[in-house]
């Protein structure tokens, strides 16, 4: 039996003088403390010219603040036996660090230092650029990467969720140090940030600590909304892109409502039948996974048939209307016409008749499941805590749970006749020129 409900340990939360939003989630049988750091900066805060800038703040970071020189936090941290990274989405960054309960002080410090005073050098910067322009170019060797680039630009003509969290490559080969010394000294700062600390501390003494390290920061950070308003779609999109490869790749997307909206919980419903698993409410730090299920509708309409060698949905959603995406490998022989036509049957099926009964209790089951299992760690937790609050807000996550529950086949039916419209579609093929096999 999967115990019911969101399984969150208690939090405690206050917010500084300065607007540095903190919250305190301890877990005292726990033998690790994970430290997170959540700016409501990402790529919906650039523009062009500097599109990238939050993905290279984010690695600028690591690169030394005064109290820590260059190289010295990761080496601090890995002493200790603990874990550090970071990564940028569109709506955020996030910082995170998992050590030792008894190491809590060492990320709380260099945290503090970074969070106003990072060191954005000429050098570095220069040295950076190489970095992300590898990493760009990495990305552009895979087919999935190139086609979804164009599937947001193809969507999106206003709104900045048009370009790729990593940024256009003439952005890259440009932008400057001042560029993004000023772009992290506008937004970086306790009024777009969120402390979350999660696992094994006393509460009393962190948060006389947090508040000592904390405090005297500058109140930094502007308005991070976006005011571009992308306008409704007006008919289908379609482009085509040829490259290296031997397989055929599909994908395909459809307006969707932010996180907040009240039809997102059937539409992570649809997604669940169509994919195979939640977003949302699927164990660990997935919320951009795409996992595909032998049950889901897509791989059984579409894999099991022999029509494609990878088929799965993705969505998730955003703090604006995003993308609902479905995304499609053709087997050996299979052209894209045949495969585009398989999932439109697929997503047409789904619009006609909505759910069965069976597919509505495994998604549910998937639900529970997820949601027991999603706070299990420290780092788990505190990327949840972290996630919800610096999108919208915690008690959301209870919110969707317990809607997501009560989603009926109906609802479903109609979120994809309201979404999933022929003519509002937008598709990218990606048509294979040969080479090396990207299985």
């Amino acid at each position: 039996m999967v115990p019911d409900g969101v399984r969150r340990p208690r939090v405690r939360s206050f917010v500084l003088s300065n607007g540095l939003r903190v919250l305190l989630a301890p877990t005292l049988e726990s033998p690790t403390v994970s430290v997170w750091v959540w700016y409501r900066v990402g790529s919906k805060n650039e523009h062009p010219g500097i599109t990238g800038a939050s993905h290279w703040v984010e690695h600028m970071l690591f690169e030394g603040s005064p109290r820590f020189p260059k190289g010295a936090v990761e080496r601090s941290v890995l002493l200790v036996g603990g874990e550090i990274n970071a990564f940028t989405d569109t709506d955020f960054t996030a910082y995170f660090t998992t050590v030792p309960r008894e190491h809590l002080s060492l990320p709380l410090r260099f945290e503090s230092d970074r969070m106003t005073r990072a060191a954005i050098t000429e050098e570095e910067v220069a040295r950076e650029r190489t970095v992300i322009h590898s990493e760009r170019e990495g990305n552009e060797n895979w087919p999935e990467f190139r086609v979804e680039e164009e599937l947001f630009q193809l969507a999106f003509r206003v709104h900045p969720y048009r370009w790729e969290v990593l940024g256009r490559r003439g952005d890259i080969e440009q932008m400057t140090a001042d560029q993004l010394r000023e772009y992290y000294r506008r937004f970086y700062g306790p009024r777009n940030a969120v402390l979350v600390i999660a696992g094994g501390f006393d509460p009393r003494p962190t948060e006389g600590e947090v508040r000592r390290r904390f405090s005297r920061l500058p109140a930094w950070g502007d308005d991070v909304a976006v005011r571009e308003v992308e306008p409704p779609p007006s008919g289908e999109r379609r482009a085509v892109l040829r490259g290296p490869g031997t397989t055929p790749y599909l994908q395909v997307g459809w307006r969707s409502p932010p996180l907040a909206n009240e039809q997102t919980p059937a539409l992570l419903v649809l997604d669940t039948v169509l994919g195979g698993e939640s977003r949302v409410f699927s164990a660990g730090v997935v919320w951009r996974g795409r996992r595909e299920h032998p049950t889901a509708r897509l791989y059984r309409s579409l894999v099991e048939k022999g029509l494609a060698v990878r088929a799965t949905s993705g969505w998730s959603p955003r703090v604006y209307p995003s993308l609902f995406t479905v995304q499609a490998q053709a087997a050996a022989g299979v052209d894209l016409n045949r495969l585009e036509n398989a999932v439109e049957r697929t997503v047409d099926e789904l619009r006609r008749r909505g759910p069965t009964a069976r597919e509505m209790s495994d998604v549910r089951t998937r639900i529970r499941r997820g949601a027991a299992l999603s706070y299990e760690g420290a780092t788990s937790t505190g990327f949840r805590i972290g996630y919800f609050s610096t999108l919208h807000s915690l008690d959301l996550e209870d919110r969707l749970y317990d809607r997501l529950l009560r989603v009926t086949p109906r609802a479903v039916r109609d979120a994809a006749r309201t979404f999933l419209t022929p003519d509002a579609r937008v598709v990218v093929r990606y048509e294979p020129t040969g080479g090396p096999s990207d299985d």
